[in-house]
């Protein structure tokens, strides 16, 4: 399965939406961060070609509000603003940001994380009593097993509320020593009333993933850069993931990492697009499935941003 060229402009995403009977877009994986913890991720990707990979220039670099023009400008309703602890004392910091952000922005999804540290499950209890509806964590970047200890009260504690948590689990695009599909399959075997959204899909395991998310009804994948033409270079898709994904029903979000992609926002639409799995899997994808995953009742902000918002250029 081969990539399409990115052909389809931002500026065209609206009316691509409107073509294809989708109401909008609820995009599970965006990045909204402080500043200078933005900044550090950027500078991570500015330097990856010095370790052999392709390079991967930043598309989204601009202020926050930038940012959340360009997005709504697009056609994306709704937004998680995901943030992710690396080490102690982190955590709450970042939760507080994602609040204040959410309480300036209607349209972005309130946002938490948290660490294996003490009173990890304080501050899950904390960002749920302020109205997170969706949680991010990094195992690869926090270099943890969701298998620590200090981890059980936070997870307990989410289960319980039914919030939905993006764990970016997998061996790639950079693996790390508690990644990969095993770890996971033991939180879920753990926990099994938590609802893991899958980041990356799991990859380059998508079929391992696939599975995991068919045997567990908690388990959904979402398809931040999967099948995009950056990715193929890295993990490429293996064949029939597509009608993989087609049997799973329900239980794909949309995912994009954006601002931090080095692509169009469009690309990831049109790839899930040139799959061929039609237009209703799209509207679950784009939208259906996030919103029944985060409770929106479609009265929120930005219901008709897909067909009537203005368009700025990309």
């Amino acid at each position: 399965m081969s990539a399409p060229a990115e052909s389809l402009p931002d500026t065209a995403v609206p009316a691509w939406l409107r073509e294809r009977g989708v109401p909008g877009i609820v995009d599970l994986h965006v990045h909204f961060m402080p500043d200078r913890v933005q900044q550090k991720v950027w500078g991570f990707f500015d330097r990856v070609v010095e370790h052999g990979e392709p390079a991967w220039p930043i598309r989204y670099r601009g202020t926050d509000e930038e940012r959340v023009a360009q997005l709504r400008a697009i056609g994306v309703d709704r937004f998680a603003t995901l943030s992710y602890a690396h080490r102690p004392g982190m955590a709450q910091w970042l939760n507080d940001y994602a609040a204040e952000f959410a309480a300036a922005h209607p349209d972005a999804i309130p946002s938490a994380t948290f660490y294996p540290e003490p009173g990890a499950g304080a501050i899950a209890e904390r960002a749920l009593a302020r109205g997170a509806k969706v949680f991010k964590i990094h195992v690869q970047v926090g270099d943890f097993s969701p298998l620590d200890p200090l981890l059980a009260e936070a997870w307990e504690r989410v289960a319980a509320a039914g919030t939905p948590v993006v764990i970016h689990c997998g061996n790639g695009p950079h693996g790390g020593r508690y990644t990969g599909l095993e770890p996971v399959r033991a939180l879920v075997e753990r926990y099994p009333s938590l609802v893991l959204v899958i980041a990356h899909a799991g990859l380059p395991d998508y079929l391992g993933f696939a599975e995991l998310s068919a045997r567990h009804p908690n388990v959904y994948l979402d398809t931040t850069m999967v099948g995009t033409s950056y990715m193929e270079r890295i993990a490429p898709l293996p064949p029939g993931y597509a009608e993989m994904l087609a049997d799973l029903g329900p239980k794909v979000v949309l995912g994009t990492d954006f601002p931090s992609i080095p692509y169009p926002y469009a690309h990831q639409l049109e790839v899930l697009d040139g799959w061929g799995v039609g237009d209703g899997w799209l509207v679950d994808v784009l939208w259906s499935t996030p919103r029944r995953l985060l409770g929106i009742d479609g009265s929120g902000p930005g219901a008709s941003a897909a067909t009537s918002a203005p368009v700025a250029p990309a």
